[in-house]
């Protein structure tokens, strides 16, 4: 008698569980019930959702994640989707996704001031170098997250503090080094400035020059910004054999 009555306590606590697992499931499925979201499966086991299927973006399969993490019921997330769409060469993907990002991050605060350098491995991306501000950085990220092509996405982008003085520096030294008449030419395209990257009051310059000369000319603008503590210039010459960081 009292294993039988164990034994229907036991199956009346499994239906509750069964009927939350099941909710769960639905609920997980009306999530990813976008068009975009139509070869993905879900599945969920123990409060586990496991995620399968493609997509055509990676943003969208990081969206598919967000969808499923809010489900009722969902402890964690076991993530599988895979990134199709055409095979794109990493030299072609790292071209597209630096004019990607120089050009989305024109509207926010002037190009010349990102550091961000972009590397690609078999269609993962490697985000790096320094961003001026938190909202340049997850507007890079963005940019990248909705490239075709790309299959994950590292971030590893420092962000440069905020603050008023080094917004003033940052200033002074795009307008010394731009307005410098042998310089300016940098400025036309976006892709190609020189970059000025502030932190703390030091000046890191990055990016490629044509010549020794302007290099060299963009360090001693940099040098003449007041309130700056140091200058390091990281700046290439094209073509040419790359020196070691100088004052």
């Amino acid at each position: 008698m009292k294993k039988t009555l164990l034994c229907i306590l036991a199956a009346a606590l499994a239906v509750p569980a069964a009927f939350a697992q099941n909710d769960a499931q639905s609920s997980a499925q009306k999530a990813l019930s976008a068009s975009r979201f139509k070869n993905v499966q879900v599945e969920v086991q123990n409060g586990v959702a496991t995620l399968t299927g493609t997509v055509g973006l990676y943003s969208e399969k990081m969206n598919a994640e967000q969808k499923i993490r809010h489900v009722h019921g969902v402890q964690a997330i076991r993530d599988e989707i895979q990134v199709a769409g055409a095979e794109i060469s990493d030299q072609q993907l790292q071209a597209k996704l630096i004019n990607t990002i120089s050009y989305s991050l024109l509207g926010y605060v002037p190009v010349a001031f990102q550091a961000i350098s972009v590397e690609v491995h078999n269609g993962v991306v490697v985000l790096g170098g320094h961003a001026a501000g938190p909202i340049a950085a997850s507007d890079a990220v963005a940019a990248v997250q909705n490239t075709k092509g790309v299959k994950d996405v590292i971030d590893n982008i420092q962000v440069d503090p905020v603050s008023p003085m080094d917004n003033q520096i940052r200033i002074e030294a795009y307008r010394r080094i731009y307005g410098y008449p042998s310089l300016n030419k940098y400025a036309i395209d976006p892709q190609k400035p020189i970059r000025i990257q502030v932190a703390n009051g030091h000046i890191t310059l990055y990016g490629t020059v044509d010549s020794e000369a302007d290099k060299n000319t963009a360090g001693i603008q940099a040098n003449a910004v007041s309130g700056a503590f140091s200058v390091t210039n990281n700046l290439q010459v094209a073509n040419g054999s790359n020196e070691k960081p100088g004052k």
